[in-house]
This record gives structure tokens, sequence and C-alpha cells, in this order.
């Protein structure tokens, strides 16, 4: 997957870097980002792996397997992602939504992240 996020230590903003020809790092408030390193675990352990089932219709993608992860003001999924045979798709969540999405589409292998405010960056395996 060629997408790689970076998070600004001074504001919190994130940022998806969608082609890196060179190795610059970008750049937010005036100070260089730190590149995110997706943590992974156990779905069945861990409400925030995200995990992949496949539809006939598509690939629903969800944040907690045992346990939906919570999605409260102070503590929610800000979005969730799928690279699936080459295509990065995202869908932006809000306080209150379902932490799970689901993308039109049939892929052989498929990756999920996402993104939590409090506890940052995760992927499937």
């Amino acid at each position: 997957m060629a997408v790689q996020f970076y998070k600004c230590e001074k504001c919190g903003n994130v940022y998806e870097k969608v082609y890196a020809a060179g190795g610059c790092t970008p750049k937010c408030c005036g100070e260089s980002t730190v590149l995110l390193e997706a943590k992974t675990g156990n779905p069945d352990e861990n409400k925030h792996v995200p995990y992949i089932e496949k539809q006939a219709d598509g690939i629903l993608v969800k944040v907690g397997k045992v346990e939906a992860h919570p999605m409260a003001d102070d503590h929610f999924i800000v979005w969730i992602g799928l690279c699936a045979d080459g295509v990065f798709m995202r869908k932006d969540l809000k306080p209150g939504d379902k932490p799970e999405a689901f993308f039109p589409v049939k892929a052989d292998k498929a990756v999920a992240f996402e993104y939590c405010n409090k506890h940052g960056l995760w992927k499937s395996q």
C-alpha cells in the first residue's frame, strides 16, 4: 500500500500521503509531522483492531469484533479506511455513529485501517 499517515504532534491533525516519490516529511504548525505506524492485534481481544467481513455485494469493516468500539464525544473512531486491490477508500465517522463502514467493492486482498481519536492508527492483520 502506498498511502502513509502522518500526525502533527502540536495540533493533532492527521494527514494522508498518497504518493511517496521523495523522502520529504509533511509539515504542519511549522514542524515536521510524525509517520504513524499502524498497530495490530487480535480482533477478538482488542476493540481497536478493524476486521473485515466479506459480503456478497462488498466489504464491511467493523471496529470491535466482540464489543463495539465506543462512539462517545470524547472517544470515537474518526474514520475507517480500506485498501482493496490497490484502491484506498475511507469513510469519516462522528460520535454516535456505528463503528463500521461498508465499501461496495469486491477484492481478493484487502487491509482495513481505523483511526481512534484517543488511541491512534490501527490496521487489520
